[in-house]
């Protein structure tokens, strides 16, 4: 029974790892044939690595002991701070779009 388990766990991590490059590679496929398409996503890429450069600058990289002990560096506590921070900003900006978003549709 265990054997069977292992393999099912490496056919499900093979099966996902399939989705994830599909996930990637067609719409890469697709934007090929509208080189257009792929101005809008460029800018959006654009915009999150400014964000994350942004909240990069503004992370603390200040190591407790605890961390330290843990094996954890200035520099990966100062990368885990933005991506916590950039997280929140687009919480936040999404929150507003929804809002924004259905204030506009009931004053319609």
């Amino acid at each position: 029974m265990e054997s069977f388990i292992n393999i099912a766990l490496w056919v499900a991590m093979g099966m996902v790892v399939v989705a994830g490059l599909a996930a990637i590679i067609m719409p890469l496929i697709n934007s090929l044939s509208h080189p257009k398409s792929l101005i809008k996503a460029g800018i959006g890429v654009a915009v999150l690595g400014v964000l994350f450069l942004i909240t990069y600058a503004t992370a603390d990289s200040d190591t407790s002991r605890g961390l330290v002990e843990a094996g954890l560096t200035p520099g990966t506590i100062k990368v885990v701070g933005a991506c916590l921070r950039t997280m929140y900003v687009l919480f936040v900006l999404a929150i507003v779009g929804i809002v924004f978003s259905e204030i506009n549709k009931a004053i319609r």
